[in-house]
């Protein structure tokens, strides 16, 4: 293994909060996975403003493996930021971002990069059989999934497992909030990248205790509403807005209609009918949806272009000159089968 480079081929990113128990052993798993190999590696260990003594292992850590590096966060921020922060940090071609508390296994690192090389740029891991108790975890986990799958289209089994496997270029704009870090694999399939699952090995919890409960699964389900708004409809917000609006307007015009006839030719008496208030309740529902539309389109607008952030992504180019042709146009010759155009004038008269 080779880290002496500022390009690497891989960057192992850690999230840790509170686990200084497992640290010392993760360690030594990643570099008997790591030592045999070629790899130009390094691994990132975010701490996420533990407060168990893991400052104090660190200098010790870093001095007996040359390739960890520690990032020290000032409080705690959470897993995202975290991640994000070791991404920020990441040197490596491709990105391997894993749990610190010994349940994801180092040994399906290199698993992970051999289905990458099948041409992939998402591999995400599935613990088949977690090792978790079944109705804090694995049963939450489940249904989450599930329902992740079906609204988002992506069809993979444990979107929560950290151990999975990024190239560089799927990250470059992502910016991660919340619990969002568990959707990149659905960001990256939205925007054109191939995706794969790779059953991983789960172990046990040895050390220290887990962070995470049932509150997580309601926080997942409201990032998995602003993940869907932002796949489907970040681009186009007058759309999202703008038909309910309509809808809504549309129908208390309609109310409208139908009891200003019954008044004029019917007498009927208006303070009397609850559809008024319907009607004009409807109208300036629809009135406000699509004033927000409208104003979700500045935002995005100003969002975009005050960044230079644009709205497509491309795969490749593919011309004569990409392909060691001609790069000036004077240089470009037609071939001996290609006949000069000519211009035929129709005789006068």
């Amino acid at each position: 293994m080779n880290n002496t480079s500022d390009h690497l081929d891989l960057s192992i990113i850690i999230p840790c909060f509170n686990e200084v128990e497992s640290l010392p052993h993760l360690c030594k798993e990643i570099d008997d996975v790591l030592a045999p190999t070629d790899y130009r590696a390094e691994a990132i260990l975010i701490d996420d403003g533990s407060n168990d003594g893991s400052n104090q292992l660190y200098p010790e850590l870093s001095e007996q493996y040359p390739w960890l590096r520690v990032i020290l966060l000032k409080r705690n921020f959470g897993q995202t930021a975290a991640m994000m922060a070791g991404i920020d940090a990441a040197r490596g071609e491709i990105l391997v971002p894993m749990d610190a508390d010994l349940q994801n296994d180092p040994a399906d690192i290199p698993r992970l990069l051999e289905k990458m090389s099948e041409g992939y740029q998402v591999v995400s891991g599935w613990r088949k059989n977690r090792q978790d108790k079944m109705l804090s975890r694995r049963l939450p986990s489940v249904i989450a999934n599930r329902l992740i799958a079906w609204i988002s289209r992506v069809k993979l089994h444990d979107l929560g497992c950290t151990l999975k496997a990024y190239h560089r270029d799927t990250l470059e704009d992502v910016i991660l909030y919340g619990e969002m870090h568990r959707f990149i694999p659905i960001y990256a399939s939205w925007t054109g990248a191939k995706v794969a699952e790779l059953e991983v090995n789960h172990r046990s919890r040895q050390h220290g205790v887990s962070k995470y409960g049932l509150n997580r699964t309601f926080k997942v389900v409201l990032d998995l509403i602003t993940v869907k708004f932002l796949g489907g409809w970040a681009q186009k917000p007058i759309h999202f807005f703008g038909l309910p609006g309509i809808l809504l307007g549309a129908g208390g015009f309609g109310i409208a209609t139908y009891l200003s006839v019954r008044k004029i030719f019917f007498g009927l008496q208006l303070s009397k009918s609850p559809l008024l208030l319907m009607a004009v309740l409807m109208m300036l529902m629809g009135f406000m949806m699509v004033m927000l539309g409208l104003l979700a389109e500045i935002v995005v607008r100003t969002y975009h272009e005050s960044q230079g952030k644009k709205t497509y992504r491309v795969l490749k180019e593919i011309s004569a000159a990409s392909q060691t042709g001609p790069t000036h146009i004077s240089d470009v010759k037609p071939t001996s089968s290609a006949q000069p155009a000519t211009s035929k004038v129709p005789p006068s008269g």
